[in-house]
């Protein structure tokens, strides 16, 4: 795989990523008291939103981490762990394209 087209999985990566947090955003608005649930289904909801507020802020990291990797394509940094200065290997790069750290390091 050249760079030309890491940078397109990354760019790719980034646009379903953005789109999983407005969708997550939507889904973690306030649960208005005036709705006319069960107080069960009242407890469901909340419980649902405080999972997809965790998901939201893995999906806000994980969009800072691929800004970040495609801000480094092209300059010494690129596929280099931030802690132990070692290539992170390409296999994990297209896979968790996002990876800023090599597999020993992210253990």
């Amino acid at each position: 795989m050249n760079q030309d087209e890491l940078v397109s999985k990354v760019q790719e990566e980034i646009l379903a990523t953005e789109k999983k947090i407005l969708n997550l955003q939507n889904l973690t608005k306030p649960i208005s008291p005036s709705d006319a649930i069960g107080r069960v289904s009242r407890m469901d909801a909340i419980n649902n939103k405080s999972v997809n507020e965790n998901s939201l802020r893995q999906a806000k990291v994980k969009l800072s981490n691929l800004k970040r990797v495609l801000e480094n394509v092209g300059t010494p940094d690129f596929g280099v762990c931030i802690k132990c200065k070692n290539e992170i290997p390409l296999g994990r790069i297209l896979i968790r394209p996002q990876s800023l750290l090599c597999v020993n390091c992210a253990r």
